[in-house]
């Protein structure tokens, strides 16, 4: 068997757990109940499982909610709560998290240029920050499986809207495995066969 060619984890093209970060914006219970562009409860069961794969591979993660301290917003939703305990909560009044100026304060504190965007909804809370975030030329990578919009046109336009601007889009299935890619590295082979496999894709 040919040996695997080596390459620079932190430089590569491709996503790996020491280039990437993982943005998890507004999971919070009238979010989600809005969005209508997929079912809700696929959508739930879709962002637990990217998190878990982003937990398990050690991505930094920035977790962030809106209006909970002005008392007109719920926390996040207790299934991505529980698993987001080592990740509190940057509460915003913005809609868009670029302008939160600890929002970006940590992203940029995580040193990295690519950034997995998963936010309620597809077509403001994603949206937004995507554009900004690509301005200023970090690479952004919606996981379109694990959000949604108030409708299916909004969020294919939210999409179209970044996608257009240069952003790449992924599914939490794919995003997985781009982030494990060899699976000779077996410190996390484990981890991710049970997010992607035993829990999801060959469930009974």
């Amino acid at each position: 068997m040919a040996g695997n060619v080596i390459r620079d984890p932190a430089g590569d093209h491709l996503l790996t757990p020491q280039n990437a970060a993982l943005f998890v914006v507004d999971y919070q219970p009238s979010q989600i109940a809005a969005v209508t562009s997929m079912d809700r409860e696929l959508l739930l069961e879709n962002i637990v499982s990217t998190v878990k794969t982003a937990k398990a591979l050690g991505l930094p993660i920035i977790h962030s909610t809106i209006n909970v301290a002005a008392g007109r917003g719920k926390p996040t939703v207790p299934e991505l709560a529980e698993l987001l305990a080592d990740d509190p909560p940057i509460d915003r009044t913005t809609t868009n998290a670029w302008e939160d100026a600890e929002f970006v304060a940590a992203v940029r504190a995580t040193g990295r240029r690519k950034l997995i965007a998963c936010a309620l909804w597809t077509e403001i809370c994603m949206t937004f920050p995507a554009l900004d975030a690509l301005m200023e030329g970090y690479d952004v990578y919606p996981v379109v499986d694990a959000i949604g919009g108030t409708s299916d046109e909004a969020h294919r336009a939210g999409l179209q809207r970044v996608i257009q601007a240069g952003a790449s889009p992924v599914g939490w299935v794919a995003l997985a495995v781009e982030l494990q890619r060899d699976w000779a590295r077996e410190e996390t082979v484990a981890d991710v066969i049970e997010i992607v496999l035993t829990e999801r894709l060959l469930k009974a």
